[in-house]
C-alpha cells in the first residue's frame, strides 16, 4: 500500500490507498446496467442515496436556532422549506438528473441527484411563526427565532429585627 501518489501513472484501484483516484467496482463488465439484460439495475437507486443525506448544521444563538445547508447547484424554487405540525422544520427538494444525449458518451458520474428530506424537531423555545430561509452560493439558511428566556423575578425581601 502506496502512502505517496503514483507519479508513473497507471491506474490505481487499491481501495486502501488513500490517494487513490478510482474505485473499485466489483461489477465492473457484468451487463447489469446494460437496459437489455433482464438484471438491469435502475440508475436512479445510486444516484438517490448521495443525495438524500443532504448535510446540516444546527446552532442555536441566544436569539434564534439557524440551520445550514449546502446544496450547490440547486435554485432556490427546487428547494422547500416546512413547518409540520408546529414543531418539526422539514427541508427538501430535488436535484434533477442532467438531460444526456444519444451521442454523449460519459466517463465518470459523480455529481449526486434525486431527492433528499431532513426533519428536525424544533425545542420549545422555537417561535415557529417566524421562520426565515434564505438562499445564496449554494447555502441555504434557515433562521427559527427563539422566545426571549424569562428570567426569573428576584424580590428583594428587607429583614426586620
Amino acid at each position: 500500500m502506496s502512502l505517496i501518489p503514483s507519479i508513473f501513472g497507471g491506474r490505481r484501484s487499491n481501495i486502501f490507498d488513500p490517494f487513490s483516484l478510482d474505485v473499485w467496482d466489483p461489477f465492473e463488465g457484468f451487463p447489469f446496467n446494460n437496459n437489455n439484460s433482464l438484471m438491469s439495475v435502475p440508475n436512479s437507486a445510486g444516484e438517490t442515496s448521495a443525495f438524500a443525506n443532504a448535510r446540516i448544521d444546527w446552532k442555536e444563538t441566544p436569539q434564534s436556532h439557524v440551520f445550514k445547508a449546502d446544496l450547490p447547484g440547486l435554485k432556490k424554487e427546487e428547494v422547500k422549506v416546512e413547518v409540520e405540525d408546529g414543531k418539526v422544520l422539514q427541508i427538501s427538494g430535488e436535484r434533477n438528473r442532467e438531460h444526456e444525449q444519444k451521442t454523449d458518451k460519459w466517463h465518470r458520474v459523480e455529481r449526486s441527484s434525486g431527492k433528499f428530506l431532513r426533519r428536525f424537531r424544533l425545542p420549545e423555545n422555537a417561535k415557529t411563526d417566524q421562520v426565515k430561509a434564505s438562499m445564496e452560493n449554494g447555502v441555504l439558511t434557515v433562521t427559527v427565532a427563539k422566545e426571549e428566556q424569562k428570567k426569573p423575578e428576584v424580590k428583594t425581601i428587607d429583614i426586620s429585627g
